[in-house]
């Protein structure tokens, strides 16, 4: 984070508190939940599952906030190939489209909370629902204003993005079937995305310009935002993501580190080895965590140890990634709500293909620690059971969510509070390494953060899915597959091509909203299980994180580690070679990804 003036301060420390209040919130109203149907002395809180969703709109909104405040909304950006004079008028652009997105996305919220308040709509018993509607112009106005805020350290810079806070005025006042408005207006969004405007204003961006051409209400756009707080399932999202930020601020990254090392060290390559199944563990919600995290740990130690650097920074890279087939990995989470997949089978289904992509790479990790002699570690039962000891209440963690994931002592929410829950008392309870008074507000911040811009671009991906099925793109796309493509084998030939360049452009989020109703109807026509066809579709865009040119894990290791994005690419070219037999064993042999959903009758 960025140091604050005490001016800023005066607005900060509220949002700060706020966002550790609704964190907090979300992770206890759960637990308590759970506890009320298995201990009788504790009483249940009527309404509690709708109160968590809507904190998750909260985190959302908030969190986008927050992120905007950071500037870390995720962005596709190719300011950077531009010369170095025309970076600051791109920064601009994007700033000035932001605002302009952000001000009509609060005020198409605006209408919406206006239709619920008429509707006298109720969230419970005596709580309207534009209560809680509040916070989406709120938030999206406050997007707005930081995107101003922050266009350009110039006020004439500032004053130029502030012309985008119009936006909502000409959405009124013009009309949508003025010739040459749409190409324009086309050319600008697509204009602002190379220059660096978020992904989120992307698809929120054209759903909302898309409805307003075609004389749809603009509230459309929000109503499928809000949509999604429908969904019991989603607030496992901004928990399980606070269970990994609490784990790796109180150390936990150290001392699983240590006990690999102590396990795996000795072995040829064994340092490859432990990088490769910390970062998988670490993988819960996707790559930023990992490679930001564990770069400057992982790389160095690597180093030391005589791997090469390229080597050691395109590991943590093609590393970063490794997790997303586990539980509870957020983007399988995702995928089966919006696939409508079972999501224990997904995860069933992924824990052979993810073994088999985490042991590629290991055995490539072996192969180059062999090659350069790197060091290994001298073998100790003695620091191997110490390693284990200290590690202890960490690797019960797992067991803990894995109990309450497939126990059947609650939900898929409630799981993932009672590991946030629990990873809380761990490392601030019993390791004492996470103070609550000192590092508790910031954890919080730091996770709302990234959270509100993950839930931000669903929302917005979404937004822009519903008009694509209203213009019944899915329909004429399965026409045009079936006319034109008749082999189940070419057919996954193309997806693994398709899914590879989405992933090289797109988050795994919005990809998972936009394509998944594209690919859906495909599924029944080519015979394809729906479990394999949503670990192929994550398998796939995995591996676009790593693919030029702007796949998010190369973006974020370039940032990490400071280096060119061509020296990023050359060290990642081994790896992709790797990953990409594995997608391919992944595709075309059926069982590894349905033999054990099969045998525990999913």
């Amino acid at each position: 984070m960025s140091a604050s003036s005490p001016r800023s301060k005066i607005f900060e420390t509220p949002e700060n508190l706020l966002a550790a209040a609704m964190l907090s919130l979300m992770t206890l109203l759960p637990v308590l939940e759970m506890a009320s149907r298995h201990l009788r002395f504790i009483p249940s809180i009527p309404g509690s599952p709708v109160y968590v969703q809507h904190l998750t709109l909260c985190i959302g909104m908030f969190g986008g906030a927050l992120a905007a405040r950071f500037s870390r909304l995720l962005a596709v950006s190719a300011s950077t190939l531009l010369p170095k004079g025309w970076r600051r008028p791109a920064a601009i652009l994007a700033a000035a489209m932001l605002a302009a997105v952000s001000a009509a996305l609060a005020y198409a919220s605006w209408q919406f909370l206006v239709s619920e308040r008429e509707a006298s709509s109720m969230l419970a018993p005596g709580i309207p629902k534009w209560y809680a509607l509040l916070v989406m112009p709120v938030g999206f106005g406050w997007i707005a204003l930081r995107a101003v805020w922050h266009a350009d350290p110039k006020w004439y810079g500032k004053l130029v993005a502030a012309a985008g806070l119009l936006a909502p005025v000409v959405l009124y006042l013009t009309d949508p079937s003025t010739p040459g408005l749409f190409p324009l207006g086309v050319a600008l969004l697509f204009l602002a995305t190379l220059a660096g405007l978020p992904v989120f204003a992307v698809f929120g961006g054209f759903a909302l310009f898309l409805f307003w051409h075609t004389q749809t209400p603009v509230a459309s756009a929000p109503v499928e935002m809000y949509r999604l707080v429908a969904s019991p399932l989603l607030p496992s999202i901004p928990l399980f993501t606070f269970a990994g930020y609490l784990m790796v601020e109180g150390g936990a990254t150290r001392r699983l580190l240590r006990m690999f090392e102590a396990l795996f060290g000795w072995a040829p390559g064994g340092l490859a080895i432990v990088t490769v199944v910390i970062c998988a563990i670490f993988t819960w919600g996707g790559s930023g965590l990992t490679i930001l995290s564990l770069g400057g740990l992982l790389v160095p130690v690597l180093i030391r140890a005589h791997y090469p650097e390229r080597f050691s920074i395109g590991l943590l890279t093609a590393s970063g990634s490794l997790g997303l087939l586990f539980p509870p990995s957020l983007p399988v989470i995702l995928y089966g709500v919006y696939a409508q997949t079972p999501i224990d089978s997904l995860f069933l289904g992924g824990i052979l293909p993810g073994l088999l992509m985490v042991t590629l790479v290991g055995i490539f990790g072996v192969r180059q620690g062999i090659h350069s002699g790197a060091e290994r570690a001298r073998v100790s039962a003695k620091e191997a059971g110490q390693a284990l000891w200290e590690a202890k209440w960490e690797l019960l963690l797992p067991a803990i969510m894995l109990v309450g994931l497939f126990g059947g002592f609650g939900t898929l929410t409630e799981a993932a509070a009672l590991t946030a829950f629990a990873a809380l008392v761990v490392e601030a309870g019993l390791y004492r390494q996470l103070s609550i008074r000192r590092d508790y507000v910031r954890v919080c911040v730091e996770c709302a953060a990234v959270v509100g811009g993950i839930l931000l671009i669903i929302g917005s991906a979404l937004a822009f899915t519903n008009y694509l099925v209203d213009a019944e793109i899915p329909s004429r796309l399965v026409d045009w597959v079936r006319l034109h493509i008749h082999s189940r084998i070419l057919f996954l030939l193309a997806l693994n091509a398709a899914l590879l360049v989405v992933g090289s452009l797109m988050d795994i989020f919005a990809a998972i909203l936009v394509i998944v109703p594209l690919l859906k109807p495909l599924i029944g026509v080519y015979g394809i299980d729906p479990v394999q066809m949503g670990i192929i579709f994550l398998a796939n865009l995995e591996l676009g994180y790593l693919m030029p040119p702007v796949g998010i894990n190369l973006c974020l290791s370039a940032y990490r580690f400071e280096k060119p994005m061509v020296m990023v690419y050359r060290a990642l070219l081994p790896f992709i070679a790797v990953l990409l037999s594995g997608v391919l064993i992944i595709t075309y042999v059926p069982w590894i990804t349905t033999v054990l959903p099969r045998a525990f009758g999913k």
